[in-house]
Parts: C-alpha cells; structure tokens; sequence
C-alpha cells in the first residue's frame, strides 16, 4: 500500500522489509507486510498518525499494538518516507 506523507507530491511505498516488527506470511493479508502475530498493516498506521490520529487514539483502536510499538511504526515509516524524498 501507497502512503503519502503531510505535504508529499507524490505516493512513496514504504519499505518494511527491515523493520523488527514487521512480518510478511504468504497467504496471510496476500503477503503484505503485517506486524509480527497480527493482521495489522503498518501502513494503516502511519497513514492515520498522518492524518492527525493520535498514537493514543490508534493504541485504543488496536489493543494488540502497545504505545511503544506504534511510535516505533511511525518513526520508521516517516524516516523511510524521508529517504526516498532524498
């Protein structure tokens, strides 16, 4: 999935594939990326903080997630996003 971040031109895809919490099973979510024991696309959160979701307000949205690993999917997802504007 596409994100765009506040203010981008363009939809950057974000590469997941070396963060610790992201897993992709064949078969599950059609082999997107999903955080590890879910079938929680991390793009989904990004995109909401994005948006002006809060971390708490995503965490109440998603009890599975802890405060720690939502903050830890948003500042990955915003320093990939911020690579490829490179």
């Amino acid at each position: 999935m596409a994100i765009a971040q506040a203010g981008a031109e363009a939809d950057v895809e974000i590469d997941w594939t070396a963060c610790e919490l992201i897993e992709r099973v064949p078969g599950k979510v059609s082999g997107k990326p999903v955080v590890v024991g879910t079938r929680i696309m991390p793009d989904v959160i990004v995109g909401s903080f994005d948006m002006g979701q809060t971390i708490e307000d995503t965490q109440d949205g998603l009890p599975a997630l802890s405060l720690a690993q939502i903050t830890r999917l948003i500042e990955y997802g915003h320093e990939q996003l911020r690579r490829a504007a490179r």
